[in-house]
């Protein structure tokens, strides 16, 4: 699932907070910077793992104010670990 989450979520520490609860539940895939201040992810893994991570990017790291969360089907190249990107 290709994910944007909206809000406070730059400067707030959201990527680094996303690559260690994706690992955690043992997700691949990647998150990174937006330049209209958003973040976007890709999840990749067991449908129960990825829902779980959408609900807990609703909430993010404990700076960040979630405005909101989107998500959809995505088409391409999965990683095969989840890392940070350069931002887009």
């Amino acid at each position: 699932m290709r994910c944007v989450i909206s809000g406070k979520v730059q400067g707030v520490w959201y990527r680094a907070w996303t690559v260690q609860e994706a690992e955690k539940l043992g997700l691949k895939g990647w998150v990174r910077n937006c330049m209209d201040g958003s973040v976007e992810a890709l999840f990749a893994g067991p449908a129960d793992k990825v829902a779980a991570m959408i609900d807990l990017c609703h909430t993010g790291p404990r700076a960040a104010r979630v405005g909101a969360v989107t998500a959809e089907d995505f088409k391409g190249d999965i990683p095969q670990d989840f890392r940070q990107r350069d931002d887009a």
